[in-house]
């Protein structure tokens, strides 16, 4: 409060200074006299405003002329907040840098971890309006864009093996930073060769290193596509050798449902065995946790499918592996026909034999005008 002589007056603390203070004695001492103007009189509260700042011209008529877009300044930051943080060029002249203008990264989500109040730095001007005394800078535009850079062809062309950090997870994948600016997205389906995961949190987790093999490369997007399990060749070609229709192996039930259980096969890959193949000899069941003998009775890689019995290891007349001959093969490329078309219902071994005998059929009455 002033007083004007007998009068008291209030000098708010956004009228002291055209800067930011945080409190009035940073500029005022108690009994210090002050040139202070008017601003407004309320006759019937008896209240008076006052101000100082008015005395003097806005700071931002008085700014430099030359200053637009793309100059560089220097100031100190005044205020953090969620969204960005508030540079002050001259007392009374502000610049918000925004959040998403402090780096190229796209995963800098609290500006408090990245500025304070206080820090003094150097921004570029984004936009500038003189009218509406208002301006917008950025930090990340003082370094090239990652994403411009000549050798970004070079660095990340597809087959390039790189280490990253996991950003962010999805439902469909993962994002990795390669470096700041430059992120991939590696798809739940090109986590593992071997392994069924549903979601990328049961492989990684956020802030982990992982290893990476670029697929494909989109400058003008901005887009890299990433692989981890192709950083090795595809193990199935060499799992078709070994895990041959009626072979047996070592098995541990990992898991178990209604309709069956997952088993962990040699090599970490894993298998489906349906409930009645799950019987033992002495009439129970094999239980989660144990290790038993299991016959390979279907093997697909495309599917990249293995299912299996361990009834078929010990019960004659169990059901056994169908060989691996020709109609076999056939019926094996209709499943991948069907899955294509919206996974069409499977045939059955009965609609194969019939479909087989009437092929059988077709083919003699063909042949017989033939031999006429």
């Amino acid at each position: 409060f002033i007083d004007l002589g007998g009068v008291d007056g209030l000098l708010h603390i956004t009228d002291i200074s055209w800067g930011r203070i945080n409190h009035p004695e940073e500029v005022l001492k108690l009994d210090e006299k002050v040139n202070v103007v008017v601003l407004d009189f309320d006759d019937d509260k008896k209240r008076i405003s006052l101000g100082m700042k008015q005395l003097t011209a806005h700071p931002w008529d008085s700014l430099d002329k030359d200053l637009q877009i793309g100059s560089k300044v220097k100031g100190k930051i005044v205020n953090v907040a969620d969204y960005g943080a508030f540079l002050e060029i001259i007392p009374g002249v502000e610049g918000l840098i925004h959040v998403s203008e402090m780096s190229w990264s796209q995963h800098l989500r609290n500006p408090q971890d990245f500025i304070s109040v206080g820090d003094e730095l150097e921004a570029v001007v984004l936009t500038i309006d003189r009218d509406e005394r208002k301006m917008s800078l950025g930090i990340k535009q003082l370094t090239e864009d990652p994403w411009t850079k000549q050798d970004v062809l070079t660095n990340y062309a597809v087959g390039t093996k790189h280490t990253g950090i996991v950003k962010n997870l999805t439902n469909f994948g993962l994002f990795i930073e390669l470096e700041e600016g430059i992120d991939g997205l590696v798809h739940v389906s090109d986590l593992s060769w071997t392994k069924k995961i549903k979601h990328p949190s049961e492989f990684v987790k956020v802030n982990d290193e992982l290893e990476v093999v670029v697929m494909e490369l989109d400058v003008e997007n901005r887009r890299l596509a990433l692989s981890h399990k192709h950083l090795e060749e595809n193990p199935w070609d060499t799992f078709e050798t070994v895990f041959t229709r009626g072979s047996v192996h070592k098995c541990t039930v990992i898991s178990t449902n209604d309709r069956g259980a997952t088993l962990e096969l040699p090599y970490g890959i894993e298998g489906q065995v349906t409930t009645k193949n799950l019987q033992k000899e002495d009439g129970g069941n094999a239980a989660e946790g144990e290790t038993l003998d299991f016959k390979v009775m279907e093997f697909s890689k495309d599917d990249k499918r293995i299912v299996l019995s361990h009834t078929a290891t010990w019960k004659e007349g169990a059901e056994q592996p169908a060989p691996a001959a020709a109609p076999k093969k056939k019926a094996a490329k209709g499943n991948t026909l069907n899955k294509i078309n919206n996974e069409s219902e499977k045939s059955t071994l009965g609609d194969l034999d019939a479909l087989s005998a009437l092929k059988e059929k077709m083919e003699g009455a063909a042949a017989k005008p033939a031999a006429k």
